[in-house]
């Protein structure tokens, strides 16, 4: 490495080592024991302040805890990139020791799948991790990654999670049967130690993302629709090559759903008031769901597809549906959650024709303390998701219990 490399080569040092003294060990998201951090190649994929750049911190730190010239954190918006490309940071630092290479946000970076694939077959004993967007499509990129990575998804907090970032004991996560069959037990276990409700409330106001920690509850909704804006005219412009007349219309489907979730699309109608044609509008919706700003549920039966109309569009999470609206519907908020923490812990979720929601052909209905099961006690498998209630009895389950899936 030539003497002026070398000095580069600091300045990435230098900032890597700034954010690592920043980091803690006081919480860690549920996904850094669950990652094969021995793969040659992984990515952590998700939505914007879900934690991606600490957990990639923290393993480093706390984890790794190898010596300084082996590992390497860059972020790919990084001044050094103006100059540097993928391929030739990864040789200086691979031919000088190193060993562990950490790319943060790499959907900014032009070329990104073709230049990994360079980085993976020529280096092999190169351990790559990097982070993007949750829109970026890793296996259709220019260059075929299939083959060479494995990805995973790291979504908001959990209500589980934010009571322990709460400094509330850390509850182990229950699992699906669990819930099913214990949820009485193991909700009166919790119970017993911590009052639900209202904590559960904050958390659907202003606390899915980590980012809560440095907001007050009030600044929440503005980081949140800078969040969206960012999404929208950033990242998927890196990614889907929307120009700004595109993003404008994205952001008025996103308030036009936000005034009417859970939203029964009309495409044709949509597509009328947007002036932009129905397959526009369908690959919208599926860029957005990509991003995790939205959450689509397709009728039980059917298949999906790009083109196939959802029955139902959701909100990805409760925070933006408080940011976007000032008093959403209670309704509303319950079925997001819902939706949403089923998708998050890996549950396939449709929409069946009686209920809210259908999973592993268990029907589920959705709503306030004084909810029955009318609607869904003529099916084998069925419970009730009640809200306002701190432990359940029969196929009454509290809502709240719900977060504690992952």
């Amino acid at each position: 490495m030539s003497y002026v490399n070398d000095i580069y080569m600091d300045i990435l040092y230098a900032y890597q080592d700034n954010l690592i003294r920043q980091v803690r060990n006081d919480f860690f998201r549920h996904l850094l024991d669950k990652i094969r951090w021995e793969q040659r190649m992984l990515a952590i994929k998700g939505p914007r302040g879900s934690g991606k750049t600490t957990l990639m911190l923290q393993y480093i730190r706390y984890h790794l805890k190898k010596p300084r010239e082996q590992v390497l954190y860059v972020t790919a918006d990084h001044y050094w990139f103006y100059t540097h490309n993928l391929v030739e940071t990864a040789d200086e630092f691979y031919k000088n020791g190193g060993r562990y290479l950490f790319i943060d946000e790499v959907h900014k970076y032009p070329f990104w799948s073709r230049e990994l694939k360079n980085i993976y077959d020529g280096y092999p004993e190169l351990r790559v991790v990097f982070s993007s967007s949750s829109a970026l499509d890793i296996y259709r990129g220019e260059a075929d990654l299939s083959r060479r990575v494995i990805a995973y998804e790291l979504p908001g907090l959990s209500f589980r999670e934010f009571l322990v970032m709460e400094g509330y004991i850390n509850f182990p996560s229950i699992v699906w049967d669990d819930l099913l069959t214990r949820h009485h037990e193991l909700a009166a276990e919790i119970v017993g130690i911590v009052q639900p409700i209202p904590l559960f409330k904050k958390y659907l106001r202003y606390a899915y993302l980590p980012l809560y920690r440095e907001s007050t509850p009030e600044e929440v909704p503005i980081r949140l629709n800078q969040t969206i804006n960012t999404v929208v005219e950033t990242d998927l412009a890196f990614i889907a090559g929307y120009n700004q007349g595109a993003a404008f219309k994205i952001k008025k489907l996103l308030g036009v759903l936000a005034e009417s979730t859970p939203f029964k699309p009309n495409i044709s109608a949509l597509a009328r008031k947007l002036d932009v044609s129905r397959e526009t509008i369908y690959g919208w919706f599926t860029h957005l769901e990509k991003a995790r700003l939205l959450n689509l549920l397709t009728a039980t039966g059917k298949g999906v597809s790009l083109l196939q109309k959802p029955e139902k569009v959701y909100l990805e999470n409760t925070n933006l549906a408080f940011a976007l609206k000032a008093i959403p519907d209670p309704g509303a908020i319950r079925e997001t959650f819902l939706l949403n923490q089923l998708v998050n812990v890996g549950l396939e979720v449709t929409m069946p024709k009686s209920g809210d929601f259908n999973v592993l052909d268990v029907y589920i209905e959705v709503g306030g303390k004084n909810k029955n099961a009318t609607q869904v006690k003529s099916r084998q498998q069925y419970l009730v998701a009640a809200d306002d209630i701190e432990i359940g009895f029969g196929t009454k389950v509290p809502l709240w219990l719900f977060g504690f899936m992952y």
